[in-house]
């Protein structure tokens, strides 16, 4: 279950970061024709994997159905980029208004892949628990299993979709308030206390545990505990896997599961050292921490999310492999924002997560043997596990220490009454760092200059689509305007020179572009580029073809650059009666042409500001 959360956790992440395509790589027929193929090979895989001998032992099939789950995520990836499911998908999405349902669509995209895993070990799994099942009952059990993983996230997608459509202006307000969030994890977290566990309980088919004697023993020593919850009968894996669980904090919606395997195996003195088990994970407070973890991934991963990205995005080699290696924007952007969170996820859930839980595993444990008096009924119970389920005492995984450790921890503990003293210490000061770790991350990531990154990210974007645009029509003189124009603003006067000077030789009668090309050779920091007689002509030509206030201001700063200071302050003083708005700044340039010669200015660069038209 715990694999599988993130299983689903990176497919749901893969889909959600998959942008829609103003067109989809492939034409309608071929993506499908794409997705049948990848369906084929991926049930070719499925199916020579579960034909192997050891597929058909216990711990052979589970580890082929983990592989096969890893693979589907794979070929999972491998249809979103191939296939464009999301630019299809979206079609269906009520003009936008319900995204939750492409992503939901989206995920059943996955589940049809490890529903073809399903259908392919459906043999092993009837040989191995002697049952005969039909293919598609197995695939809904298995996907019921399942569900619960997935349950909150639908659920509150869908609620957020249906909210933003309700006609209701005052709900709308609190959704879009910053605290908007909140009400939002209000809701998530009614929906888990309330409506989960009775939720999951009936998916997974579990019944109530009958009236009679293990009932009132079970309840007697619930008492004993000053502990109440119902108790179900879990049939996992047709009730053959020996494991327990407890389900709900609030009591009246709390369940404790019992497997019939772990019922028929274990003495009542280690049904009970069991019982005690699970009890001190609602003791310790687990349930409830379990969803504090969740929900402060949530936030870190929404905090760090937009500096991380911009951080990125701004570097210098970043802009290199768009520019140099030709990778297209859309593609870099994908690449930027789903790997890293990809991998702070997987970082996060397997091993800041896993360490949480395995202690927690240890906390429950130990709890066990407080309440007990002594360990030595749930070790007893945890030998038979480990002889029943194919002598695997040492087998480890990232979520439960092994059972060989488990036992030698509450051995140690008997022998050391302070250990268990030790172990709350050690989880309560790791909690306490972990809070402190998140609130100083949030602390820090509130220092990063994000604006200023995603300046430099828009520069840097910009250059690099201008330049994949001037590229992609090489004879449009636009783009290489635009590039000049975003040089210029960056300093890089050379490439810009060459910019526009391409430009020019495509539409030589283009007044923007001669206009744009005489201001650089007229106020270039680099006086090797500049060229007033040249700007002269380049300007005159472009105010005889369109004479706006920031083209005759040109012209006015060419004729000054020439000597021609009469001329100069005649054609400011007609870009001022054009645009009154800049009359300040027209008469400044006047009173400049007269006070100053342009070889005094040379070395004073003015502002480019209304001289290139955006």
């Amino acid at each position: 279950m715990y694999t599988n959360l993130i299983l689903f956790l990176v497919a749901i992440f893969l889909f959600s970061v998959v942008p829609v395509p103003e067109v989809p790589l492939l034409p309608g027929w071929q993506a499908f024709g794409f997705l049948v193929l990848l369906l084929g090979l991926y049930n070719q895989i499925a199916s020579q994997l579960f034909s192997r001998p050891r597929a058909f032992r216990v711990g052979g099939y589970f580890r082929t159905e983990k592989q096969l789950s890893a693979l589907a995520l794979l070929f999972f990836g491998a249809t979103l980029y191939l296939c464009d499911p999301k630019y299809y998908l979206s079609l269906f999405s009520f003009d936008d208004t319900m995204p939750a349902l492409v992503n939901i669509a989206g995920l059943g995209l996955f589940v049809m892949y490890l529903s073809i895993m399903w259908r392919a070990g459906k043999k092993n799994y009837e040989q191995i628990f002697n049952r005969d099942l039909s293919t598609p009952s197995f695939i809904k059990s298995n996907i019921k299993t399942n569900l619960p993983i997935v349950l909150p996230w639908v659920v509150l997608s869908l609620l957020y979709d249906i909210f933003l459509l309700l006609p209701l202006p005052g709900l709308q307000k609190i959704i879009a308030a910053d605290w908007g969030d909140l009400l939002f994890f209000v809701i998530f977290l009614s929906f888990i206390l309330l409506f989960f566990p009775p939720l999951v309980r009936r998916l997974w088919g579990c019944k109530k545990l009958p009236e009679g004697y293990l009932k009132s023993e079970l309840d007697a020593f619930c008492t004993t505990q000053n502990f109440s919850a119902d108790f179900y009968l879990w049939p996992l894996f047709e009730g053959r896997v020996m494991t327990a669980a407890v389900m709900g904090i609030i009591p009246g919606f709390r369940y404790i599961l019992l497997t019939p395997a772990l019922i028929e195996t274990m003495s009542r003195e280690e049904l009970e050292a069991v019982m005690a088990h699970e009890i001190g994970h609602v003791k310790k407070y687990h349930l409830l921490l379990y969803i504090f973890l969740i929900v402060c991934f949530s936030l870190l991963a929404g905090i760090l999310a937009e500096p991380l990205i911009f951080l990125i995005l701004s570097q210098d080699f970043v802009n290199g492999l768009l520019i140099g290696r030709g990778i297209s924007v859309d593609t870099m952007l994908t690449l930027v924002v789903a790997v890293p969170l990809l991998l702070f996820m997987l970082f996060y859930f397997r091993f800041i997560f896993g360490y949480f839980i395995r202690n927690f595993e240890r906390q429950a444990d130990l709890y066990s043997l407080s309440a007990i008096g002594d360990g030595r009924a749930l070790i007893s119970a945890f030998e038979k596990i480990a002889i029943l389920s194919g002598n695997n005492r040492e087998e480890r995984n990232w979520h439960h220490f092994g059972i060989g450790q488990r036992i030698d921890c509450l051995e140690r503990a008997e022998r050391e009454p302070d250990y268990i003293r030790r172990h709350n210490h050690k989880v309560r000061y790791s909690l306490i760092a972990y809070i402190a770790v998140v609130l100083l991350a949030i602390f820090l990531v509130r220092q990063i200059p994000t604006e200023q990154l995603a300046e430099r990210y828009e520069e840097n974007f910009a250059e690099a689509a201008l330049l994949e645009k001037a590229k992609q029509e090489p004879d449009r003189a636009i783009w290489h305007r635009l590039t000049g124009d975003l040089m210029l603003t960056r300093k890089m006067e050379e490439k810009a020179l060459a910019a526009y000077e391409k430009a020019f030789s495509l539409e030589p009668t283009n007044p923007e572009i001669m206009n744009n090309l005489a201001w650089l050779l007229l106020t270039s920091e680099n006086l090797g580029l500049r060229d007033p007689l040249k700007a002269l002509s380049l300007a005159r030509v472009a105010a005889t073809l369109q004479p706006k206030a920031h083209i005759l201001d040109t012209l006015a700063t060419a004729y000054w650059a020439n000597g021609l200071v009469e001329e100069a302050v005649r054609t400011e003083s007609q870009a001022a009666s054009i645009d009154r708005a800049q009359r300040r700044f027209y008469q400044a340039q006047i009173a400049r042409f007269l006070n100053q010669t342009y070889e005094e200015s040379i070395g004073e660069i003015e502002s480019a500001g209304g001289k290139i038209e955006e």
